[in-house]
């Protein structure tokens, strides 16, 4: 009897302790997204590594397409702005953009990712393996779906700001 529960305390214990997150103060709402960092290891410490400098900071959803995603991660604020460097693309066959919520890579082109990131409102199936996924939402698909509502000009910026005031790493 001491051996099964022995047994059933550590896999409790190893169950859920390592997940990563990212939860992101908007000026519309908050919400959280887990990391794959196991999964996606080059794209979440990138992330990570931005987000910990404060590089998301007062930064700004700058692109909207209602039914398909939100597009941040940009300091410039108009699509054209990233880090000064670029990362590898990295594509597990088990990250999909199989549904609404997904947190994927923007990019030019193949490796040209940077800062810029994406949530998807929506499946988005045509994108897989060709822009890196590497997280999901885990709450808050309320404020996203609030901020692909947002009135936009025909470049599919907002009108009103929508702002990254922080993202915390857990």
């Amino acid at each position: 009897m001491r051996y099964a529960i022995l047994i059933i305390l550590i896999l409790i214990a190893g169950c859920g302790g390592n997940m990563t997150t990212a939860e992101f103060e908007t000026n519309k709402g908050n919400f959280k997204m887990e990391l794959f960092t196991d999964k996606a290891p080059i794209t979440t410490q990138n992330f990570i590594n931005l987000t910990e400098k404060g590089f998301y900071d007062n930064t700004k959803f700058h692109r909207v397409i209602d039914g398909f995603m939100i597009q941040g991660g940009d300091p410039d604020g108009d699509g054209t702005g990233g880090p000064g460097y670029s990362i590898e693309d990295e594509f597990d066959p088990g990250l999909r953009h199989n549904t609404e919520g997904i947190l994927s890579m923007a990019n030019r082109g193949p490796n040209t990712g940077g800062s810029q990131f994406f949530i998807t409102l929506a499946p988005t199936p045509w994108l897989d393996d060709k822009h890196a996924v590497f997280g999901k939402v885990i709450s808050g698909m309320d404020v996203i779906k609030k901020i692909g509502k947002v009135k936009k000009d025909s470049n599919d910026a907002p009108l009103e700001d929508v702002i990254i005031s922080k993202i915390t790493i857990r």
